[in-house]
């Protein structure tokens, strides 16, 4: 078999100009000199007969044969990622890394503790975490770039289809109030309350408001009569305004357990509202699974779930 016309670093160094968009920057990411950068595209051009980069604007742009070169790059980088991860597994996992994904209220209030306890089991495994929205999430899964995932919103069709989809478990969306709200000394609410006070919300364009907007409509709620005070960018924020007095709000209940624990805002019980999420564990079927992930899914996942997950019931009867 002939020797191949391009080397590993070569290709290190064409991904890296496409990422940052010039030789100089690529150059600084790669820790070595812009002339060196540009000698190796030069010699990989010349061994492949063909022009990669369009030199005439002031941004790096890839030809036609190098974006075709790039799209095998990525997969040839990702199958040498593989490759290492695997002899690295040989160890029994005294090394190696795990590369995690979650959307936004899963990667922010539960995947910290989830990381904690597999820290404990397995120290010397490095993880990195990654919160995206769910579609970001499901394709950095896709593309090889997380080894698996938690979301609690929709993935895109095209992408429902590649990835392997596992019921987790669920979480409640609760409405909470000031504690000292009149209707927070009401043992239940109903339906016709929520019509008559302040809500604080998310800002309508958020990804998580229209998930939780559908949520409420399916759960029976006619959500275009509650009167929306207050729009902030994050829960954060949220959880803040309602304990300073400022209105009411639906969060996940992961989100408020310490400040329900606090007492510092009161969780309502709303008669003939029950609105849950259904939270999704996702993986490539395809791709290399590390044993980092599969004791991150094994041993820690269904911890938190509960014994009525679906997860924990499958690896149960395994």
């Amino acid at each position: 078999m002939a020797d191949l016309p391009f080397t590993l670093d070569q290709l290190r160094i064409l991904r890296a100009i496409a990422n940052e968009g010039s030789f100089k920057k690529a150059a600084d990411s790669l820790y070595v000199t812009q002339p060196a950068v540009s000698l190796q595209i030069q010699n990989l051009e010349k061994q492949l007969e063909v022009t990669i980069f369009d030199r005439g604007g002031r941004k790096a742009q890839l030809t036609e044969a190098g974006q075709l070169l790039l799209d095998y790059c990525e997969k040839i980088l990702t199958k040498c990622h593989e490759a290492c991860r695997a002899i690295e597994d040989l160890h029994n996992l005294k090394g190696g890394s795990l590369i995690i994904g979650a959307s936004q209220t899963t990667g922010t209030y539960l995947m910290p503790r989830m990381i904690g306890l597999f820290r404990q089991k397995f120290p010397n495994v490095t993880v990195q975490l990654q919160v995206h929205s769910t579609r970001r999430t499901g394709w950095s899964v896709a593309n090889g770039q997380i080894d698996l995932a938690i979301i609690g919103g929709e993935l895109p069709p095209e992408l429902d289809v590649l990835l392997e989809v596992v019921p987790y478990t669920t979480d409640e969306l609760a409405l909470v109030l000031p504690v000292n709200h009149p209707l927070a000394k009401l043992k239940e609410l109903t339906k016709e309350d929520l019509y008559k006070i302040g809500f604080i919300t998310l800002d309508s364009q958020s990804t998580t408001r229209k998930v939780v907007d559908k949520l409420l409509a399916n759960s029976g709620l006619e959500i275009q009569r509650l009167r929306l005070d207050m729009e902030l960018n994050s829960l954060e924020a949220i959880k803040n305004a309602v304990q300073s007095g400022l209105g009411a709000a639906f969060l996940p209940i992961v989100s408020i357990e310490r400040e329900l624990e606090a007492g510092t805002i009161h969780k309502a019980i709303v008669i003939d509202l029950e609105v849950r999420r259904e939270l999704k564990l996702i993986r490539h079927p395809a791709r290399y699974c590390s044993r980092a992930a599969e004791a991150f899914r094994d041993k820690v996942l269904p911890i938190f779930a509960g014994s009525d997950s679906p997860l924990f019931r499958s690896i149960e009867h395994n």
